[in-house]
Protein backbone atom coordinates (compact mmCIF):
# COMPACT_ATOMS: atom_id res chain seq x y z
CA UNK A 1 0.00 0.00 0.00
CA UNK A 2 1.30 3.44 -0.88
CA UNK A 3 2.24 5.46 2.22
CA UNK A 4 0.66 8.85 2.88
CA UNK A 5 4.05 10.49 2.27
CA UNK A 6 4.40 8.72 -1.09
CA UNK A 7 0.88 9.79 -2.07
CA UNK A 8 1.67 13.41 -1.22
CA UNK A 9 4.88 13.26 -3.26
CA UNK A 10 3.00 11.84 -6.23
CA UNK A 11 0.47 14.69 -5.98
CA UNK A 12 3.26 17.28 -5.64
CA UNK A 13 5.17 15.72 -8.53
CA UNK A 14 2.13 15.76 -10.83
CA UNK A 15 1.36 19.38 -9.93
CA UNK A 16 4.93 20.63 -10.30
CA UNK A 17 5.76 18.60 -13.40
CA UNK A 18 2.72 20.02 -15.18
CA UNK A 19 3.86 23.53 -14.27
CA UNK A 20 7.35 22.80 -15.60
CA UNK A 21 6.06 21.30 -18.87
CA UNK A 22 3.82 24.31 -19.51
CA UNK A 23 6.57 26.78 -18.67
CA UNK A 24 9.15 25.01 -20.86
CA UNK A 25 6.85 25.24 -23.86
CA UNK A 26 6.13 28.89 -23.10
CA UNK A 27 9.78 29.88 -22.75
CA UNK A 28 10.88 28.05 -25.88
CA UNK A 29 8.18 29.72 -27.98
CA UNK A 30 8.74 33.10 -26.31
CA UNK A 31 12.39 32.98 -27.36
CA UNK A 32 11.64 31.51 -30.80
CA UNK A 33 13.32 33.83 -33.29
CA UNK A 34 15.63 31.13 -34.61
CA UNK A 35 15.69 28.58 -37.50
CA UNK A 36 12.88 26.03 -37.67
CA UNK A 37 15.31 23.10 -37.90
CA UNK A 38 17.03 24.18 -34.69
CA UNK A 39 13.76 24.79 -32.84
CA UNK A 40 12.43 21.37 -33.94
CA UNK A 41 15.50 19.58 -32.56
CA UNK A 42 15.40 21.54 -29.30
CA UNK A 43 11.69 20.85 -28.80
CA UNK A 44 12.11 17.17 -29.73
CA UNK A 45 14.57 16.54 -26.90
CA UNK A 46 13.29 19.06 -24.36
CA UNK A 47 9.66 17.93 -24.54
CA UNK A 48 10.36 14.20 -24.79
CA UNK A 49 9.20 13.59 -21.23
CA UNK A 50 11.46 12.42 -18.47
CA UNK A 51 11.09 12.74 -14.73
CA UNK A 52 11.97 16.48 -14.58
CA UNK A 53 13.81 15.64 -11.35
CA UNK A 54 16.16 18.62 -11.30
CA UNK A 55 13.43 21.09 -12.20
CA UNK A 56 11.13 19.72 -9.51
CA UNK A 57 13.95 19.85 -6.94
CA UNK A 58 14.24 23.60 -7.63
CA UNK A 59 10.53 24.05 -6.92
CA UNK A 60 10.48 21.76 -3.86
CA UNK A 61 13.49 23.54 -2.39
CA UNK A 62 11.84 26.92 -2.91
CA UNK A 63 8.66 25.72 -1.19
CA UNK A 64 10.60 24.01 1.62
CA UNK A 65 12.29 27.33 2.31
CA UNK A 66 8.98 29.17 2.47
CA UNK A 67 9.02 30.62 -1.05
CA UNK A 68 6.56 30.51 -3.94
CA UNK A 69 7.23 27.81 -6.54
CA UNK A 70 5.93 30.07 -9.34
CA UNK A 71 8.81 32.48 -8.68
CA UNK A 72 11.24 29.61 -9.28
CA UNK A 73 9.72 28.30 -12.53
CA UNK A 74 12.22 30.12 -14.80
CA UNK A 75 15.09 28.57 -12.84
CA UNK A 76 13.44 25.14 -12.90
CA UNK A 77 13.14 25.40 -16.70
CA UNK A 78 16.76 26.53 -16.96
CA UNK A 79 17.92 23.45 -15.04
CA UNK A 80 15.87 21.24 -17.35
CA UNK A 81 17.36 22.92 -20.43
CA UNK A 82 20.89 22.36 -19.15
CA UNK A 83 20.12 18.75 -18.27
CA UNK A 84 18.59 18.11 -21.70
CA UNK A 85 21.59 19.68 -23.43
CA UNK A 86 23.85 17.32 -21.48
CA UNK A 87 21.79 14.30 -22.56
CA UNK A 88 21.88 15.32 -26.22
CA UNK A 89 25.66 15.63 -26.10
CA UNK A 90 26.14 12.48 -23.98
CA UNK A 91 24.27 10.43 -26.57
CA UNK A 92 26.55 11.49 -29.44
CA UNK A 93 28.75 8.81 -31.07
CA UNK A 94 31.91 10.54 -29.79
CA UNK A 95 30.59 10.39 -26.21
CA UNK A 96 28.38 7.54 -24.93
CA UNK A 97 27.04 6.60 -28.39
CA UNK A 98 23.41 5.95 -27.43
CA UNK A 99 20.77 5.63 -30.14
CA UNK A 100 17.78 5.92 -27.78
CA UNK A 101 16.76 8.38 -25.09
CA UNK A 102 13.48 8.52 -23.19
CA UNK A 103 12.07 5.76 -25.38
CA UNK A 104 12.68 7.46 -28.72
CA UNK A 105 15.60 7.91 -31.13
CA UNK A 106 18.31 10.19 -29.75
CA UNK A 107 18.51 13.73 -31.11
CA UNK A 108 21.49 12.98 -33.37
CA UNK A 109 19.72 9.92 -34.82
CA UNK A 110 16.63 11.97 -35.61
CA UNK A 111 18.25 15.20 -36.83
CA UNK A 112 21.91 14.41 -37.55
CA UNK A 113 24.99 14.98 -35.42
CA UNK A 114 25.64 18.61 -36.37
CA UNK A 115 22.08 19.71 -35.58
CA UNK A 116 22.14 17.76 -32.31
CA UNK A 117 25.35 19.50 -31.20
CA UNK A 118 23.85 22.89 -32.02
CA UNK A 119 20.51 22.06 -30.35
CA UNK A 120 22.42 21.23 -27.18
CA UNK A 121 24.44 24.44 -27.43
CA UNK A 122 21.24 26.44 -27.96
CA UNK A 123 19.50 24.91 -24.93
CA UNK A 124 22.53 25.58 -22.73
CA UNK A 125 22.71 29.24 -23.65
CA UNK A 126 18.94 29.75 -23.60
CA UNK A 127 18.91 28.47 -20.01
CA UNK A 128 21.02 31.41 -18.86
CA UNK A 129 19.00 33.91 -20.89
CA UNK A 130 15.79 32.69 -19.25
CA UNK A 131 17.25 32.91 -15.74
CA UNK A 132 18.85 36.31 -16.30
CA UNK A 133 15.67 37.84 -17.77
CA UNK A 134 12.94 36.16 -15.75
CA UNK A 135 14.20 35.81 -12.15
CA UNK A 136 13.72 38.77 -9.83
CA UNK A 137 15.41 40.65 -8.25
CA UNK A 138 18.47 41.02 -10.47
CA UNK A 139 20.99 40.12 -7.76
CA UNK A 140 19.24 36.79 -7.16
CA UNK A 141 19.22 36.14 -10.91
CA UNK A 142 22.96 36.82 -11.03
CA UNK A 143 23.71 34.46 -8.13
CA UNK A 144 21.56 31.73 -9.69
CA UNK A 145 23.32 32.12 -13.06
CA UNK A 146 26.73 31.91 -11.37
CA UNK A 147 25.67 28.84 -9.39
CA UNK A 148 24.37 27.01 -12.45
CA UNK A 149 27.42 27.93 -14.55
CA UNK A 150 29.75 26.53 -11.91
CA UNK A 151 27.71 23.33 -11.54
CA UNK A 152 27.41 22.71 -15.28
CA UNK A 153 30.89 23.75 -16.39
CA UNK A 154 34.56 22.89 -16.17
CA UNK A 155 34.51 22.41 -12.40
CA UNK A 156 31.23 20.50 -12.36
CA UNK A 157 29.30 18.38 -14.82
CA UNK A 158 31.70 18.81 -17.76
CA UNK A 159 34.66 17.94 -15.52
CA UNK A 160 32.84 14.81 -14.41
CA UNK A 161 32.04 13.84 -17.98
CA UNK A 162 35.63 14.11 -19.17
CA UNK A 163 36.90 12.18 -16.15
CA UNK A 164 34.33 9.50 -16.91
CA UNK A 165 35.56 9.24 -20.52
CA UNK A 166 39.21 9.18 -19.48
CA UNK A 167 38.59 6.36 -17.02
CA UNK A 168 36.83 4.00 -19.44
CA UNK A 169 38.56 0.61 -19.51
CA UNK A 170 40.71 1.58 -16.52
CA UNK A 171 40.59 -1.41 -14.16
CA UNK A 172 42.23 0.10 -11.10
CA UNK A 173 39.86 3.00 -10.40
CA UNK A 174 39.15 3.40 -6.68
CA UNK A 175 35.86 4.13 -4.95
CA UNK A 176 36.92 7.71 -3.96
CA UNK A 177 37.89 8.37 -7.59
CA UNK A 178 34.52 7.08 -8.80
CA UNK A 179 32.70 9.21 -6.22
CA UNK A 180 34.60 12.29 -7.37
CA UNK A 181 33.56 11.66 -10.97
CA UNK A 182 29.90 11.37 -10.07
CA UNK A 183 29.85 14.21 -7.54
CA UNK A 184 30.66 16.33 -10.58
CA UNK A 185 28.93 14.54 -13.45
CA UNK A 186 25.59 13.92 -11.69
CA UNK A 187 25.72 15.51 -8.25
CA UNK A 188 26.68 19.08 -9.10
CA UNK A 189 23.55 19.79 -11.14
CA UNK A 190 21.28 18.16 -8.54
CA UNK A 191 22.91 20.15 -5.74
CA UNK A 192 22.69 23.34 -7.79
CA UNK A 193 18.94 22.76 -8.25
CA UNK A 194 18.49 22.84 -4.49
CA UNK A 195 20.75 25.82 -3.87
CA UNK A 196 19.04 27.83 -6.60
CA UNK A 197 15.60 27.02 -5.16
CA UNK A 198 16.79 28.18 -1.75
CA UNK A 199 18.30 31.37 -3.18
CA UNK A 200 14.99 32.29 -4.82
CA UNK A 201 13.27 31.86 -1.44
CA UNK A 202 15.90 34.20 0.11
CA UNK A 203 17.11 31.51 2.49
CA UNK A 204 19.92 32.14 4.95
CA UNK A 205 23.38 30.52 4.50
CA UNK A 206 22.69 27.84 7.12
CA UNK A 207 19.65 26.50 5.25
CA UNK A 208 21.54 26.78 1.96
CA UNK A 209 24.23 24.52 3.44
CA UNK A 210 21.65 22.00 4.68
CA UNK A 211 20.18 21.73 1.19
CA UNK A 212 23.64 21.47 -0.33
CA UNK A 213 24.46 18.51 1.92
CA UNK A 214 21.13 16.93 1.03
CA UNK A 215 21.91 17.40 -2.67
CA UNK A 216 25.37 15.84 -2.40
CA UNK A 217 23.93 12.71 -0.77
CA UNK A 218 20.95 12.47 -3.12
CA UNK A 219 23.18 13.00 -6.15
CA UNK A 220 25.45 10.08 -5.24
CA UNK A 221 22.47 7.87 -4.36
CA UNK A 222 20.89 8.74 -7.71
CA UNK A 223 24.05 7.65 -9.54
CA UNK A 224 24.24 4.37 -7.60
CA UNK A 225 20.60 3.72 -8.49
CA UNK A 226 21.42 4.53 -12.12
CA UNK A 227 24.33 2.06 -12.11
CA UNK A 228 22.09 -0.63 -10.61
CA UNK A 229 19.35 0.03 -13.16
CA UNK A 230 21.87 -0.25 -15.99
CA UNK A 231 22.77 -3.65 -14.54
CA UNK A 232 19.31 -5.06 -13.80
CA UNK A 233 16.79 -2.62 -15.34
CA UNK A 234 14.50 -3.25 -18.30
CA UNK A 235 15.04 -1.33 -21.55
CA UNK A 236 11.32 -0.73 -22.04
CA UNK A 237 11.12 1.05 -18.68
CA UNK A 238 14.45 2.83 -18.95
CA UNK A 239 13.78 4.17 -22.46
CA UNK A 240 17.40 3.49 -23.46
CA UNK A 241 19.77 0.57 -23.98
CA UNK A 242 20.83 -1.10 -20.70
CA UNK A 243 24.03 -2.90 -19.64
CA UNK A 244 26.12 -0.51 -21.72
CA UNK A 245 28.42 0.38 -18.80
CA UNK A 246 29.89 -3.12 -18.60
CA UNK A 247 30.16 -3.31 -22.40
CA UNK A 248 32.18 -0.07 -22.43
CA UNK A 249 34.36 -1.14 -19.52
CA UNK A 250 33.11 1.65 -17.26
CA UNK A 251 33.71 1.50 -13.54
CA UNK A 252 30.42 1.56 -11.64
CA UNK A 253 29.40 1.18 -8.02
CA UNK A 254 28.26 -2.44 -8.55
CA UNK A 255 31.50 -3.30 -10.39
CA UNK A 256 33.56 -2.04 -7.43
CA UNK A 257 31.31 -2.80 -4.46
CA UNK A 258 28.97 -5.50 -5.72
CA UNK A 259 25.20 -5.18 -6.09
CA UNK A 260 24.18 -5.64 -2.44
CA UNK A 261 26.77 -3.28 -0.95
CA UNK A 262 25.84 -0.69 -3.59
CA UNK A 263 22.21 -0.87 -2.45
CA UNK A 264 23.29 -0.50 1.19
CA UNK A 265 25.41 2.53 0.33
CA UNK A 266 22.49 4.16 -1.48
CA UNK A 267 20.26 3.61 1.57
CA UNK A 268 22.90 5.12 3.86
CA UNK A 269 23.21 8.18 1.64
CA UNK A 270 19.45 8.71 1.63
CA UNK A 271 19.40 8.51 5.44
CA UNK A 272 22.14 11.16 5.57
CA UNK A 273 20.22 13.32 3.09
CA UNK A 274 17.08 13.24 5.23
CA UNK A 275 19.04 14.01 8.41
CA UNK A 276 20.68 17.01 6.78
CA UNK A 277 17.35 18.80 6.20
CA UNK A 278 16.03 18.37 9.75
CA UNK A 279 16.33 22.17 10.34
CA UNK A 280 13.55 22.69 7.78
CA UNK A 281 11.05 21.25 10.26
CA UNK A 282 7.63 20.35 8.88
CA UNK A 283 8.54 21.70 5.44
CA UNK A 284 11.11 18.94 4.93
CA UNK A 285 8.60 16.16 4.14
CA UNK A 286 8.40 16.59 0.36
CA UNK A 287 12.19 16.51 0.10
CA UNK A 288 12.31 13.42 2.32
CA UNK A 289 9.83 11.70 0.02
CA UNK A 290 11.86 12.77 -3.00
CA UNK A 291 14.95 11.18 -1.49
CA UNK A 292 13.08 7.91 -1.02
CA UNK A 293 11.90 8.05 -4.63
CA UNK A 294 15.53 8.31 -5.79
CA UNK A 295 16.27 5.16 -3.80
CA UNK A 296 13.27 3.17 -5.01
CA UNK A 297 12.85 4.29 -8.64
CA UNK A 298 12.72 1.63 -11.37
CA UNK A 299 13.58 3.82 -14.39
Amino acid sequence: MMSEQSTLLKQDWTRLKESVENALSTFLHKHSNFPDSLRDAMLYSLMAGGKRLRAILVLLATEACGGNANDALPAACALEMVHTYSLIHDDLPVMDDDDFRRGQPSCHVKFGEATAVLAGDALLTLAFEVMAREIQPAEIAASCCADLAKAAGCRGMVAGQIADLENEHRTAITLPELEQIHRRKTGCLITSSLRIGARIAHSDPEILKCLENYGICVGLAFQIADDLLDLVGKQEKMGKVVQKDSQRGKATYPSILGEERSREMARELIEQACQSIAPLGERKHSLESMAQFVLERDH
